[in-house]
């Protein structure tokens, strides 16, 4: 086997389609019945794989015409505390298993990190197959995925209870009102992805054909919200909720309640960190929550530009002691003033000085944890007093991260 200044790495193309399709079906495993039983064939797969290596940047170590370890970056765009900023998603890193263990991945990483920062983006997004791994390399936890189980006597419909005034209906999946509908929801909701084409495809990947998609429209005949879902074997399992306001929200649970008489259970995912027990009139459910997705800032100094805060403090600068082995440009002190709900490095004096990780400043800033929490957990150091005023400068909301590329 090659030594690993040996192997070459370069983008890939359409022309290596083949390589690329059998390194993931042969890292993740997907079998034959996997791909029948999704309504999926091989020929379904490399057409589908086309418009990944033309659209996003996917970058291999090759021994020498054999693909052996591979990152793709996709470019996306996603609602930070109200601003949208341009992202890179990370996704299909695998590595044939007899070449583990020799810092390819690692080489990849590097390289995808580098090439997301020169293309004027200042945060990577990915779903990790290892916490402890991405951790290693400066991502952090930035969101949840919470999962539940209804009872059907749980959804039946009530008296007490005022219906919605609107109305649902069923659309294709392909409706343009639907996708406008998340749109307008991503607009709204910190951390949400705004999906292009390239996220809506694979948002549809692995769905099978009776997935349904369902609108709730209010009085005026305005989209507020949709559910999709899929009914199987008695259980209703929906795939995502999306809403713009609590009436739209009573119009969802009211449509998923006319379905009680055929329905055992309802079985859901929900990114939100708000809980089912506070939603439902019935809130003894069983939930679980898991943690989702990760993220690192690649460019600090980017990353603050757009970045927004609670405009109703007072000014105040912070001096913010970074720790990044990984990209050296990050591994240093950055004074930033936060000013009418903005923030800007500067070269003034700092009112208090923090010292934390490059994760535990993705994680902080994303509004996953608090400076409070991570003190306590001695991830973040700094005065009693710096952490109060970090804590009150800074927007606290958890991302609400459904996409899975």
């Amino acid at each position: 086997m090659p030594r690993n200044e040996e192997l070459s790495v370069r983008s890939l193309t359409t022309d290596d389609i083949d390589q690329y399709n059998s390194l993931l079906r042969y890292a993740f495993q997907v079998t034959e019945e996997e791909l029948q039983r999704a309504g999926w064939r091989d020929d379904d797969i490399l057409q589908s794989k086309f418009p990944v290596l033309e659209r996003a940047e996917v970058l291999g170590c090759w021994d020498g015409d054999q693909l052996v370890s591979q990152v793709a970056v996709y470019h996306l765009r996603m609602n930070i505390h109200g601003e949208v900023y341009d992202i890179g998603h990370v996704t299909s890193v695998s590595t044939y298993p007899e070449y583990s263990g020799r810092g390819l991945m690692k080489r990849l990483l590097r390289l995808s990190l580098e090439y997301i920062r020169s293309s004027g983006r200042s945060l990577a997004l990915l779903y990790p197959f290892s916490i402890p791994l991405y951790r290693h390399f400066g991502w952090e936890i930035v969101s949840n995925k919470m999962s539940y189980k209804v009872k059907d006597y749980q959804i039946a419909p009530s008296r007490k209870k005022p219906k919605a005034p609107g109305y649902v209906r069923r659309v294709a999946w392909d409706d343009r009102e639907f996708m406008d509908l998340h749109a307008r929801f991503a607009l709204q909701t910190h951390g949400c992805i705004l999906r292009d084409r390239v996220a809506w495809e694979e948002y549809w990947r692995w769905d099978e054909e009776d997935t349904i998609v369902a609108i709730y429209y209010g009085e005026d005949d305005v989209a507020e919200g949709y559910m999709v879902y899929q009914i199987k074997a008695d259980v209703m399992h929906v795939k995502e909720m999306v809403y713009l306001n609590m009436e739209a929200q009573r119009g969802l649970w009211d449509y998923i309640s006319a379905h009680y008489s055929m329905i055992e259970e309802v079985r859901g995912y929900t990114y939100r960190s708000e809980l089912m027990a506070f939603i439902l009139e019935d809130g003894n459910v069983t939930e679980t929550i898991r943690p989702y997705m990760m993220a690192r800032i690649v460019d600090v100094e980017q990353f603050f530009v757009d970045y927004r805060t609670d405009g109703a403090e007072a000014d105040v600068v912070f001096a913010f002691e970074v720790e990044d082995s990984f990209l050296e440009w990050n591994n240093r002190t950055f004074c930033v003033l936060f000013h009418g709900g903005r923030a800007e490095v500067t070269d003034m004096e700092p009112d208090y000085t923090v010292s934390l990780s490059i994760g535990s400043l993705t994680t902080m800033l994303m509004g996953y944890m608090t400076a409070s929490q991570l003190a306590r957990l001695e991830r973040l150091k700094a005065e009693p007093e710096a952490v109060e005023a970090l804590d009150e400068i800074l927007i606290h909301e958890i991302p609400y991260i459904s996409d899975y590329l």
